[in-house]
């Protein structure tokens, strides 16, 4: 596979555009309601980049945000945002920490885990529902949601999941959920983006590769929109799921 600090940046094969526009593909559709398939995105651009993909791909789930935002305005409020910012500042801080530690060769298993961990969680909420209902009740839970999404969301960029699950426990319409997270999330990655840029994890290449999948990724937002209304979100979940067990356990694993 391509990597960032190989060749620049620069995709050099068919394979690898294909799977890139797929990967702008996934965080639209993710953006606008199906998370799941942001860890298909995840997937992809670690594959690609290692180390380094959680900051090329973090202008791509920022225009995501952006776009995704306006369509949701409606639907929620900053509130929930506000209560749930201070633990996951402090858990991006851990995982700001962990990240400048963490060996190239650790990035895949660690994201991998990652992955198979939000796994865990749909799976907990789907199999043991009075279960996850009591510890999403529980005090401690929201301090514990905030600061493992602060740590997710800089290591892998894969937060969605534990914050929808939160959100879910909470018994939020689904519109809400989503116009809380486009709120969440544009404010979560602007803070991180002049970081990653510190590491050199976003850079001058990687924003002109991000700048040419723009058309998929707004592609992704409108199709999730749109897709939203008409298939069953449940049926989906599922095979979200079974696309991130396989994308969890290869990166965890190695290929």
């Amino acid at each position: 596979m391509a990597n960032l600090e190989e060749n620049g940046g620069v995709i050099d094969s068919v394979s690898g555009w294909i799977l890139v526009c797929l990967a702008g593909l996934c965080v639209g559709l993710g953006k606008a309601g199906f998370s799941g398939l942001g860890l298909i995105a995840v997937f992809i651009m670690a594959e690609l980049f290692g180390k380094a993909s959680v900051g090329v791909l973090l202008p791509m789930l920022i225009v995501a945000d952006v776009s995704v935002y306006p369509m949701f305005r409606k639907y929620a409020s900053w509130a929930p945002v506000w209560r749930l910012l201070p633990p996951a500042l402090l858990g991006m801080l851990l995982g700001f920490f962990l990240l400048r530690q963490m060996p190239e060769e650790w990035a895949k298993p660690v994201i991998g885990a990652l992955i198979l961990t939000m796994v865990a969680l749909q799976l907990l909420r789907n199999f043991a529902p009075s279960l996850f209902t009591r510890l999403a009740d529980s005090r401690g839970f929201g301090l514990a949601a905030g600061a493992f999404a602060g740590v997710a969301t800089t290591i892998a960029n894969a937060a969605g999941p534990v914050f929808q699950l939160y959100f879910l426990a909470k018994r939020l319409p689904k519109m809400e959920l989503i116009g809380i997270g486009a709120r969440f999330f544009l404010l979560i990655n602007l803070i991180k983006l002049p970081f990653m840029g510190g590491l050199s994890y976003t850079t001058g290449e990687s924003l002109l590769l991000n700048l040419k999948l723009v058309p998929m990724i707004l592609l992704g937002v409108f199709c999730g929109r749109f897709l939203l209304q008409l298939i069953s979100q449940r049926v989906f979940e599922w095979m979200v799921v079974g696309f991130a067990v396989f994308a969890g356990l290869r990166l965890l694993l190695g290929s």
